[in-house]
């Protein structure tokens, strides 16, 4: 059990006939019915810096926000801005650039920053409340994959070794560029395309990694699946910052968490790191029926990201997965 997992055993649940999608299933947002086929589509995020340029912090954070909205497959709304940061530092110019940031993600969205919450913190942090609204019946969660779907990830892994070589002052231009590029990019058009083409499930995939939310999908879905890790996308120089010991903490508890659930084969340690890499604003985790995979794809690859089937679902104890 993971630690999050751990803390959230003692919440005890209102009862409440609007709540759709609650904490229990580890879904990407909360989900509240407001009739006539409606309903709101709420989460927040934030975190420390992962990155040194201020402007870039704020986007990733704003994306970040915005992707457990597009996973649900629900249109956002307005966001709310989440920031703590050291009083000392706020005649430096670098909160400006934070929200700047975020304000320029929003913008891209097409929603409004409509206000937020500020704290007097040593260490700075920043992300959003993200509120959205969905369709009922185009409600898209983690607990409705079914044996024989396609699993289908919408971009390269590697965010959390880049961030965590850039600390180090030991990323490249070329890994730096292509983490930022990844970690801003919206996830709106590939919600969009799914939406059009009609999946079973979705999850995105973040802090606890491809496998850790994969599992979390299958495990509310009752099936396993299969991955094949060469067809993976994964970012530029990964590999060689691993080998470097370029490895978040967080990476490796989640392989740790996993325990039994996942049967690696030959994989070796680069690979399995890479699958449990701690992910910060990754792409969307999708759940599709094969007779629907190729038009899926086909809008992904029109949309853009770096989007690639992966593996399928198959019969199995819920929540395990083989590596092939």
């Amino acid at each position: 059990m993971s630690e999050l997992a751990q803390v959230l055993r003692h919440l005890v649940p209102i009862e409440s006939e609007h709540a759709l999608v609650d904490a229990s299933t580890g879904d990407d947002a909360a989900v509240y019915a407001l009739g006539d086929g409606r309903a709101l589509v709420v989460t927040l995020d934030f975190f420390t810096p992962l990155v040194d340029d201020p402007y870039d912090f704020g986007r990733i954070a704003a994306a970040n926000a915005l992707s457990d909205v597009y996973a649900m497959g629900a249109e956002p709304l307005f966001l709310l801005n989440l920031l703590a940061f050291p009083r000392a530092l706020l005649g430096e110019g670098l909160v400006e650039e934070i929200i700047r940031g975020g304000s320029d993600i929003a913008r891209e969205a097409g929603v409004p920053i409509m206000g937020g919450h500020s704290v007097d913190d040593p260490e700075p942090k920043y992300g959003l409340v993200a509120v959205g609204e969905v369709q009922i019946e185009d409600l898209v969660t983690n607990a409705a994959a079914e044996v024989g779907d396609l699993l289908v990830l919408t971009k390269a892994l590697g965010t959390g070794v880049v961030a965590t070589a850039i600390k180090a002052e030991a990323a490249s231009d070329t890994a730096t560029t292509a983490a930022v590029t990844s970690m801003t990019a919206l996830n709106r058009e590939a919600a969009r395309a799914m939406k059009r083409v009609g999946v079973r499930a979705a999850t995105d995939v973040t802090g606890y990694g491809l496998l850790g939310h994969l599992s979390n999908l299958l495990l509310q879905s009752g099936v396993a699946a299969e991955i094949v890790a060469q067809d993976v996308p994964v970012l530029p120089e990964v590999s060689e910052l691993i080998a470097a010991g370029h490895v978040p903490g967080g990476t490796r508890r989640n392989l740790e968490d996993l325990g039994d659930r996942i049967v690696f084969g030959d994989q070796d340690e680069t690979t399995r790191l890479i699958l449990a890499d701690a992910q910060t604003s990754g792409g969307l985790l999708i759940s599709v029926p094969k007779e629907h995979a190729d038009e899926l794809m086909k809008l992904l690859e029109a949309a853009g990201p770096v989007a690639a089937i992966i593996g399928r679902v198959t019969d199995g104890a819920p929540g395990t997965i083989k590596v092939l």
